[in-house]
C-alpha cells in the first residue's frame, strides 16, 4: 500500500504533467507497421491476384469414334483365324471360320474399323452371342487419336472446353520423354454408367474400373499434333518418345482448371 501511495501522489505532482507519454515502445510500432503492409499486401493479391489448379483423371488413349465387341452369330468351333490383331477391316470382311451342324459359317465384322483384340482361337469353342473380338470404329490406319478421360461426377462440371491437359502416358517414362498435350474437346453433360462406358470403349474390364468409386463423367481430350516427334503428336518435351503410341493405351491426365482469384472463395 506504502508503495502505491507514493506512485500515485508522483503522477499528482505538478512537476510530472509536462512529461511525455510513451504510447508504444519502437518495436512495438515497427511490428504494428508490418502486420499493416503484410494485411494490405494480402488484400490486394486477394482481389488482383489469380490460383491455378488441376484436377487428375484415368482414362485411355483411343478414337473418337470408340471401339465395339463382336459377337459370333453361330454357336461351334472354331477352325480358322482369318485376321490380325491390328488389322485394319472392311465392312464384312471374316475374322473366323466356325464349324456348325451346317457346315463352316463365317463371323464378319459387322463395320469397318481396326482389329484391337481377338479373343477367340483355332480350336476354341464358341456359343451364339460370344464375345469373339473387339474392333475400333476407325476408317484409316493414320486416323488421330484422342484421349478419354473418366472424372468424377461431381467435378465435371469445373472443367472448361479449351483447357490444356497434360497426359501421362504407362507407355512412356515421363521423366524421360516428358508428357503428352492435349485440350479438352467436350465434356459430357451427365455421368456414365458402367454399361455406356463398355459400350464405347469395347471393354467390360476398363468400365468397372473407371467405375469404381462412382458413375464418372467422360472428357474428351484432343491431342496437340507435331510433325516434329515420332509419334506425331506435342509433349512437353522437344522430340518425345522415339516411337509411335498406340491405341487402348492407359493415362493419366492433369486437367488445368480456370484461374481463380482468391476473393471469389470467400464470396457466395
Amino acid at each position: 500500500m506504502q508503495f502505491r501511495q507514493k506512485a500515485l501522489s508522483k503522477l499528482q505532482s505538478p512537476e510530472e504533467l509536462d512529461l511525455p507519454v510513451r504510447f508504444a515502445r519502437p518495436q512495438g510500432r515497427l511490428v504494428l507497421a508490418v502486420t499493416v503492409i503484410v494485411m494490405a499486401a494480402a488484400s490486394f493479391w486477394a482481389i488482383t491476384g489469380t490460383v491455378s489448379s488441376t484436377l487428375s483423371a484415368p482414362g485411355i488413349l483411343t478414337h473418337a469414334d470408340g471401339s465395339y465387341i463382336l459377337q459370333s452369330p453361330v454357336a461351334g468351333q472354331v477352325t480358322a483365324v482369318l485376321a490380325e490383331e491390328g488389322q485394319l477391316l472392311s465392312p464384312g470382311a471374316p475374322l473366323l471360320n466356325v464349324r456348325t451342324d451346317q457346315g463352316d459359317r463365317p463371323v464378319r465384322a459387322v463395320t469397318g474399323g481396326r482389329l484391337t483384340t481377338l479373343v477367340a482361337k483355332v480350336g476354341s469353342v464358341v456359343t451364339t452371342g460370344a464375345d469373339v473380338a473387339t474392333l475400333e470404329h476407325v476408317k484409316n490406319s493414320d486416323d488421330p487419336l484422342v484421349a478419354m478421360l473418366y472424372v468424377p461426377g461431381g467435378t465435371g462440371s469445373t472443367i472448361p472446353v479449351g483447357a490444356p491437359v497434360d497426359l501421362s502416358v504407362q507407355s512412356v517414362p515421363p521423366h524421360q520423354f516428358g508428357v503428352l498435350r492435349g485440350r479438352v474437346k467436350a465434356v459430357g453433360r451427365a455421368p456414365q454408367t458402367q454399361a455406356q462406358i463398355s459400350g464405347f470403349l469395347g471393354d467390360s474390364g476398363l468400365a468397372e474400373q473407371f467405375s469404381r468409386h462412382g458413375n464418372p463423367v467422360a472428357v474428351l481430350v484432343q491431342l496437340e499434333r507435331s510433325t516434329a516427334t515420332k509419334s506425331g503428336y506435342r509433349w512437353s518435351s522437344a522430340d518425345g518418345p522415339p516411337y509411335a503410341v498406340d491405341s487402348t493405351t492407359p493415362v493419366t491426365g492433369a486437367v488445368r482448371l480456370a484461374a481463380q482469384r482468391p476473393a471469389d472463395w470467400l464470396l457466395p
